[in-house]
């Protein structure tokens, strides 16, 4: 019983990184007015859209004394929807409110609270997706007078917006090959416009850029990586500014700051015909392990991958790859598990393997070591980490987990939208 040369799953494959791929969508920006006549003034929100649509709207509602008196609905987007998944927060154009009730069709109530100066109100729950709600405000203005505000607005549904899912997370300290990924849950119409409103930035400063492809499910999907290799240290911040962003018949609802650090420097090469591991840290060799990597017609990809995820035993099974007959296995309690590709490169602990490793190589594709190496390299390495494997047969693919450090810099570069 071995490794698979495409590599081995639990029953079904998994995205690289836990709750960076089913990131939900936490909108920011944009306004709905809802005024008491036609003239008064468009609401603005604590932070300019990134768009080119409309901060907000204006949408009937019931006059009182105070004719000119509104309040303005965020986060909300495209001139008239409010955008789903956020706490609704509710602000008087002028005066203060005295109270606010929002209500879902359902009868059901946002819970909230009012600011201690009462120029905003705030709900503690997210609003729904594609739900009409009524809110009723009442506002008190300056000379005394109160004022009741009616309307009602509507949330966007799933079907009428698009989302990117990314794959870091605010603090986290990454590895000194991680690429910036995002992947769109709808395809991508304009990726020179979404492009403009995505950004990398770190300090130090590096050369980098983006480049688009489709993820292993067909998704559109954009990557950013610097010419080089993070420097360990670097502050990196992700930037999207999608709210408001038209796509075909589309809107995006993300605003996003994400900073995160880059770690140590832990460098791998996988030599398959020497069958060695050598693994350096801040430029210098501290171990080189021997191995056992794929054997032919099973031989382990070339190029360099990037360390997705670690897991501490897990259930390989050679029929979640198509390997079926004579090199057939199902390994219930692999130890010491480093994922390098999603469709289920590993490096890992192969005791079944002893006296190959540095020998033969004899697996279906993953790096196989003793149970005392696989458990010392998986306490070495992290999320980013890069190894390259050398002298061996076709380069994983660029979209095959982080492939990107396989692709010619300038061609790399070719692959932005607005190159």
């Amino acid at each position: 019983m071995q490794d698979s040369r495409r590599g081995h799953m639990e029953p079904a494959e998994r995205r690289p990184r836990r709750k960076r791929l089913g990131f939900a969508a936490l909108a920011l920006a944009g306004v709905v007015t809802l005024a008491a006549c036609s003239q008064a003034a468009n609401g603005a929100s604590k932070e300019s859209p990134a768009s080119d649509s409309k901060p907000g709207s204006e949408v009937d509602a019931d006059s009182g004394k105070n004719g000119s008196a509104a309040v303005t609905v965020s986060p909300a987007t495209d001139g008239k929807d409010v955008i789903p998944g956020e706490p609704l927060t509710v602000q008087p154009s002028n005066g203060k409110l005295a109270s606010v009730t929002v209500t879902a069709g359902d009868g059901k109530t946002l819970d909230g609270s009012l600011s201690s100066d009462g120029t905003s109100w705030t709900s503690s729950h997210t609003t729904g997706y594609g739900t009409t709600y009524t809110l009723k405000a009442q506002l008190a203005a300056s000379d005394g007078n109160k004022t009741t505000r009616t309307s009602s607005f509507t949330t966007l549904s799933k079907d009428e917006i698009f989302v990117g899912t990314y794959n870091v997370d605010k603090g986290a300290t990454v590895g000194v090959a991680l690429p910036v990924s995002i992947v769109f849950n709808k395809a991508i119409h304009d990726k020179a416009a979404v492009e403009r409103k995505l950004s990398v930035t770190s300090s130090p400063a590096v050369e980098g850029a983006w480049s688009w492809m489709k993820d292993r499910d067909g998704k559109d999907r954009v990557d950013y990586r610097p010419k080089e290799y993070w420097k360990p240290g670097t502050k990196v911040k992700l930037r999207m500014d999608l709210v408001g962003l038209k796509n075909g018949d589309l809107v995006g609802t993300q605003k996003r700051e994400i900073d995160f650090t880059i770690g140590k420097s832990v460098v791998s090469t996988v030599d398959v015909v020497k069958k060695t591991m050598t693994v350096a840290e801040n430029g210098k060799v501290v171990k080189t392990l021997p191995v056992s990597t794929g054997k032919k017609t099973f031989e382990t990809w070339n190029g360099t991958m990037v360390v997705l995820s670690k897991v501490p035993t897990i259930r390989m099974n050679s029929a979640t790859v198509g390997i079926f007959g004579p090199e057939a296995y199902d390994l219930g309690a692999v130890k010491w598990d480093v994922q390098l590709t999603p469709s289920g490169t590993y490096a890992h602990a192969a005791p079944w393997n002893e006296g190959k490793f540095g020998k033969v190589n004899a697996s279906h594709g993953c790096i196989g070591l003793s149970t005392a190496n696989a458990k010392w390299f998986y306490d070495r390495v992290n999320y980013g980490d890069p190894v390259t494997v050398v002298k061996s047969t076709d380069t994983v693919d660029v979209n095959n987990g982080y492939g990107a450090w396989n692709v010619d810099w300038e061609a790399w570069k070719k692959g932005s939208a607005l190159a």
